[in-house]
Order: structure tokens, then sequence, then C-alpha cells
């Protein structure tokens, strides 16, 4: 069992992809307006919408997951943290949103996304890794389905499809705003990047950079943030 910040926990069964850098930097970046609603595409165990309520007592969190064990893992991580109110599973396809929700239902959406491409070259990565089931086209249209006028979504994803997440962003009328560049060292070339995208925003994009661990390796006051310590 993970020990999160303020009194919360999250048990994460074996099949299930584990508490990583990428989903504790996410919720770092997310920037949440007052009583947000929330809809996490993806939403495994519920890290995710876990993390965002430990750091937010306003928000609600709304996971739609196509893994039936991760989604009961999520059912159980909400019961064990007395989070009913605030936070559900679906257990669904992510692509089959509009037929799930109302548009424009959402002010926030975040995912901590598939990396890989999928095809037999990829059969080496877990599904949760794969976009076999959801491309990044499809991600995106979920996102703008769901969010209203002027809404966000966060992602996570691996620098080199930088350019691919700015097109589909851009077709499903999503203007990408902040970027957020992560290296491990100051010296190390980018390991992640984080995009903030809003809905029917005019185009503007400003970028950050940051480094988790100094050069000698001692962590950086980013790295304390991010890990609330």
């Amino acid at each position: 069992m993970e020990q999160l910040y303020n009194g919360f926990t999250l048990e994460i069964p074996p099949d299930s992809f584990p508490l990583s850098t990428d989903s504790m930097v996410l919720a770092d970046f997310v920037r949440l307006s007052k009583n947000a609603n929330v809809l996490d595409l993806g939403s495994g165990c519920g890290t995710l919408g876990l993390l965002l309520c430990a750091a937010d007592p306003g928000c609600t969190v709304t996971g739609v997951e196509i893994c039936k064990s991760s989604h009961r893992a999520a059912e159980e991580n909400i019961l064990q943290n007395s989070l009913q109110s605030r936070m559900k599973s679906i257990c669904a396809d992510l692509r089959a949103i509009p037929s799930l929700l109302p548009a424009g239902s959402f002010s926030c959406c975040v995912s901590n996304p598939p990396y890989f491409s999928g095809g037999p070259a990829s059969k080496t990565n877990p599904l949760a890794r794969r976009d076999d089931l959801c491309t990044t086209a499809d991600l995106f249209r979920s996102a703008a389905w769901a969010l209203h006028y002027g809404g966000d979504f966060f992602l996570v994803h691996k620098p080199d499809r930088l350019a691919q997440l700015c097109s589909c962003a851009s077709q499903a009328g999503l203007e990408p705003k902040r970027l957020r560049i992560i290296s491990h060292r100051p010296e190390s070339k980018p390991a992640m990047i984080l995009l903030q995208c809003r809905k029917g925003a005019a185009p503007g994009l400003i970028w950050e950079q940051i480094s988790l661990f100094h050069a000698d390796g001692s962590p950086t006051p980013a790295y304390k943030k991010i890990y609330h310590l």
C-alpha cells in the first residue's frame, strides 16, 4: 500500500500500473479551478484521482477505465479513503465518452495515457503503456467532448510525441497553452513533457523547464514540491 499525502492511501493490485513519477509530476502540474469537476481518462486504479483529491478538498473526480480489475481496484480505493461523495469509477472504453457523459460537463480532464504505438514491436510493453485501445487522436476527441468551453486538459507524455500531441489537440479544438519539460538532472535530456490544452482558447504557449535532481543527485526544490516533502 502506498502512503499518499494528507492521510490518503493507494492500494495497487499486481496487474495495475504502479505509482510512478509520471502520475506525481502530472498531479503537481494540474491547476484546478474552485470546486473543479475532473474527468480522468484511463484512470487505472484511481491514482490520479486520489492525488488530486488529496491536494484539493473541493474537487470531484470521475474516472473512466477499460480494465475491469483496475476499475474494481479504483472502487476499493475510493471506499478505503471515504471518497464516495467525491470520486467514482466507470468501467468503459474512453472512446465511448460521447455516449456515456453529457457534452461539456467537466471543467478539467487529466490523463496519463499510453505512450507507445500499438503493433507487433510494442507487444513487450504492458497494455497500459500501448495505444492499441486508445490513440492520441481518440484521447483528445474524448477530452474535447467532455470539457466545457474554457476547460483544460492536462496530460503527461514522452518528449518525442510533442508534435503529434499538438496536432491532435488542434484538430480537436484544444489549444496548447502550457508546456513543462522535465529532466532527471540539469544535464540530462528531457525525460517527460506535461501539456495543458484549453478548449476554445486563442494561440499562445508558455513553457517551463524543471529538473528533479541536482547534478550531485540530491533532490531539487521542484522534486520536494512534487512529492510533498
